[in-house]
C-alpha cells in the first residue's frame, strides 16, 4: 500500500457492485459470481465454472472526490500449457462514464489449464496485489471501476484519499444479456471494450452480462437465472457453442430454445426481449462440430471437423442454427409481440469479416468487438429498434 496518502479504506461490500448476479464471501474477500449458488450447483464442468466468475460487465460504482485510488484483489489468471502466459487483465477506470485511466494487478493465481478439449486445469496460488489509480480529476465524480472479463477477481480493499458512497440510482433501464465467448469478451484488449460494453454505452443502459465462453448451451439453469434477474431489456444469443460443441442434434435444438425462451418469459413476460443468431464463421457455417483446436504454423486456430454430408441427419451448422431461430422466433411472435429476431450477419458478416478477418477463425480481434457494438447499439438500441426507448 503507498504512504504518500491519508488513506481511508472503504470496505467492498454489494452496495459498490455492479452487474453481478451473486457474491461469495472467501477467505480473501468478497468473489462476484455471474450465476447465482444454485445454478452454480448445477454447473456440469470446469469450463462454465471458470467463466462465470470470471467478472465480464461487473464494475464497482461509487461517488467521491478521490483523485487517488488503491484496489486490492486476487486474481486467478489462466494460462495454457505450452504456450505463453497473456498479459495481465486490466483494471478500467472510468469517471463519469469515460475512460479515464487503467491498471493492472501482477501476480495471483494461476489456473495451467493442461487438456484444451477438456479443459482439465491445475491450480497453483499465489499473491494477492494492487490496481492503482492517481490523479484522477479533482471535484465530486462517479466512479466505475470494471473489472479484468478474462480474470477471476477476488475484491479485498477499495482505499482512497476521500471518502466514498455507493453510485446512486442511475435510473437507466437494465440490459440482460447471455452469449458465448464473443459476449464474454474473447479477445477484447480490456473489459470496456468488450462488444455488449461498448453496445450498452451506446444505448445508454445499465448491462448484466451473461456471456459465458464456450458455454452458451441453452442450460435450464442458466435461462433460470435470466427468469430471476431483474431487467428491462433482454437478449439471448446463441447457436455457436451448441454447433462447435455438437452437443445436440436439430431434434433437440428447438425444443430446447423453447424451453430456454418459456423460463425466461416466466419471469419477464413482456419484456422486449430478442434472439441474436451467430455472427458469420466461415469454418462452422455449414460445416458441424466438434470444433478442434490447429496449431498449424504455429499459432492458435480452430476448425471444424464434422462431416457436412450429415447435416440431412440432423448435424447442426450455423446456417441450420440461423433458420431455426428464425422460425421459433417467427411462430413465436404471434403471441409474443416483444419477441425479436436479429440474424447475427447483421453484425458481424461477410463485409465485416474482409475489414476484419477472425484472427483465430472463431473470435473477432478489438476491432471486430468494435464493429459488432456498433452495429448492436444501431440495430437494437437505434430508432425502430427492439430496444428503443419507446420500446422499453
Amino acid at each position: 500500500m503507498s504512504t504518500e496518502h491519508d488513506w481511508i479504506t472503504t470496505p467492498v461490500t454489494v452496495r459498490l457492485l455492479r452487474g453481478f448476479l451473486d457474491v461469495e464471501a472467501t477467505a480473501h474477500g468478497l468473489l462476484p459470481h455471474r450465476l447465482p449458488a444454485r445454478a452454480r450447483r448445477q454447473i456440469p464442468d470446469d469450463q462454465l465454472a471458470v467463466a462465470e466468475a470470471q467478472p465480464s460487465g461487473v464494475r464497482l460504482a461509487f461517488r467521491t472526490r478521490a483523485t487517488a485510488i488503491e484496489l486490492d484483489t486476487l486474481p486467478t489468471k489462466r494460462v495454457y500449457r505450452g504456450f505463453p502466459a497473456p498479459p495481465d487483465g486490466v483494471y478500467d477506470l472510468l469517471v463519469d462514464g469515460r475512460l479515464t485511466a487503467q491498471a493492472t494487478v501482477a501476480g495471483g493465481n494461476v489456473r495451467t489449464i493442461t487438456d484444451m478439449f477438456t479443459q482439465t486445469s491445475e491450480l497453483s496460488e499465489g499473491p494477492a496485489g494492487t490496481a492503482r489509480f492517481a490523479d484522477l480529476p479533482a471535484g465530486d465524480k462517479d466512479v466505475e471501476i470494471w473489472l479484468p472479463h478474462t480474470e477471476i477477481t477476488e475484491l479485498i480493499a477499495l482505499r482512497t484519499d476521500a471518502p466514498v458512497e455507493p453510485a446512486p440510482d442511475s435510473g437507466r433501464r437494465v440490459w440482460l444479456h447471455h452469449g458465448s465467448s464473443i459476449s464474454h469478451g474473447s479477445n477484447a484488449a480490456h473489459p470496456t471494450a468488450i462488444w455488449p460494453a461498448l453496445a450498452a454505452a451506446e444505448g445508454g443502459v445499465e448491462l448484466v452480462n451473461m456471456g459465458f465462453g464456450g458455454s452458451a448451451l441453452l442450460d435450464p439453469f442458466t435461462a433460470r437465472a435470466m427468469r430471476d434477474t431483474p431487467a428491462d431489456l433482454i437478449s439471448v444469443k446463441v447457436g455457436i457453442n451448441v454447433v462447435n460443441a455438437d452437443v445436440m442434434r436439430l431434434r433437440a435444438f428447438g425444443p430446447a430454445v423453447h424451453g430456454f425462451l418459456d423460463t425466461i418469459r416466466e419471469g419477464h413476460p413482456t419484456t422486449p426481449l430478442l434472439v441474436v443468431s451467430p455472427i458469420l464463421c466461415p469454418v462452422q457455417e455449414d460445416t458441424p462440430g466438434p470444433l478442434a483446436p490447429d496449431f498449424d504454423g504455429g499459432t492458435l486456430r480452430f476448425k471444424a471437423t464434422g462431416d457436412p454430408a450429415e447435416r440431412a441427419a440432423g448435424r447442426l451448422t450455423l446456417n441450420v442454427i440461423r433458420d431455426e431461430l428464425a422460425r421459433i422466433v417467427g411462430q413465436r411472435a404471434a403471441d409474443d409481440p416483444n419477441l425479436y429476431y436479429l440474424d447475427g450477419r447483421e453484425l458481424y458478416g461477410e463485409g465485416d469479416h474482409a475489414e476484419f478477418p477472425l484472427p483465430d477463425g472463431l473470435h473477432p480481434d478489438q476491432a471486430g468487438h468494435r464493429r459488432i457494438g456498433e452495429n448492436f447499439g444501431r440495430l437494437a438500441f437505434g430508432d425502430g429498434g427492439p430496444f428503443a426507448t419507446a420500446s422499453g
